[in-house]
């Protein structure tokens, strides 16, 4: 078998129910304000600390997306998720109010896409009904990752924001309307160019995304040009003109339909320099706009890269470069779900 082949998957019933999004006040004065299903006013939510926050953020993503999905706890089976914390906290804390099975994941900024991968596929395995999720909050990244928010620490023009939200999608096996499914995956493998500037995570991040969607599209058959949009997770707008580059060398001309999400959440005004980052970044963007384009048949095929840096500050201050990661799901609108796969 060739040693490709084993990293594309295929599903036949992952059917996307709904999504919902919990999005920070910084966000929704962005790009999509007013898509979102929850905007907070203070990015504290009423709690004492951020990581409260956080936490709470992903307890209101969960039962939203269960309510909007008509559904309710005890009909979940399982949830998939995670955060950018040490031991994911934030979303295993928040699960303590669930009766569904749990596993938590962390795969950094890839970590929604890596949800819906392993979501789909236990769907193909005896689930009915499975939540997908994945968040981060600003001032908790910053905390763990970089500096205190007190030294007030001068930010490099390559840096990228981390994004404050959760995003939660709904897969169920069946579906009485025709809703987007997610009919393909590639499982990314880590990849790792040498980079050593930890604010620059959209340099090292590029090479995984162009090596994930490459394969994607020699498994498949299918190039760039069969799909309305390929959705980068937070690249920023460095990283996309990066993998633009690296994509044409390899023969694949992406740079008409190709958008990140990190760079299109926020203004240029809001000084985010590349944009934005963070697990919450792909989920929030997703979640909302991207879903509500492929429900209301603005959009017919897209291919979701989550995309994520895999250092840490012990590594980081150890002199290590920076491996990554990318994962990638196609997932189809709803006019195309009676399409056999390929």
């Amino acid at each position: 078998m060739d040693y490709y082949k084993r990293r594309t998957l295929t599903f036949e019933n992952a059917h996307v129910v709904c999504g919902y999004t919990v999005a920070g006040p910084k966000e929704n004065d962005g790009r999509l304000k007013g898509c979102f299903d929850i905007a907070l006013v203070d990015d504290k939510f009423g709690q004492d600390t951020f990581e409260h926050a956080e936490r709470k953020m992903f307890e209101h993503a969960v039962d939203g997306v269960i309510a909007k999905g008509n559904l309710i706890d005890n009909e979940v089976d399982a949830i998939f998720g995670g955060d950018l914390l040490n031991q994911t906290v934030s979303t295993s804390f928040a699960m303590r109010k669930q009766h569904a099975g749990f596993l938590g994941l962390y795969n950094a900024c890839a970590t929604f896409v890596e949800s819906l991968i392993l979501g789909a596929g236990m769907l193909n395995n005896g689930l009915t009904n499975v939540v997908c999720l994945a968040g981060s909050h600003f001032s908790t990244a910053e905390r763990q990752y970089r500096y205190p928010l007190e030294l007030g620490v001068l930010r490099s023009p390559v840096t990228q924001w981390t994004a404050t939200g959760v995003g939660a999608t709904l897969l169920t096996t069946h579906s009485e309307r025709k809703t987007p499914k997610i009919t393909r995956a590639t499982v990314g493998r880590v990849v790792d160019f040498g980079i050593m500037d930890v604010n620059n995570m959209g340099a090292a991040m590029a090479p995984a995304a162009k090596d994930t969607l490459v394969t994607f599209f020699n498994d498949t058959g299918t190039t760039p040009q069969d799909y309305d949009l390929i959705l980068t997770g937070d690249l920023g707008k460095l990283g996309k003109d990066i993998l633009i580059d690296l994509m044409k060398r390899d023969g694949y001309d992406i740079s008409k339909n190709c958008a990140d999400c990190g760079a299109s959440l926020y203004f240029d005004e809001q000084q985010t320099y590349q944009g934005g980052s963070g697990a919450a970044c792909s989920a929030l963007v997703f979640n909302s706009l991207a879903l509500a384009n492929l429900n209301k048949g603005n959009m017919g095929k897209l291919l979701l890269v989550g995309t994520g840096a895999l250092m840490s500050p012990t590594t980081s201050f150890q002199g290590d470069s920076i491996p990554a990661i990318a994962h990638l799901v196609e997932v189809q609108g709803g006019e195309f779900c009676g399409v056999d796969v390929r």
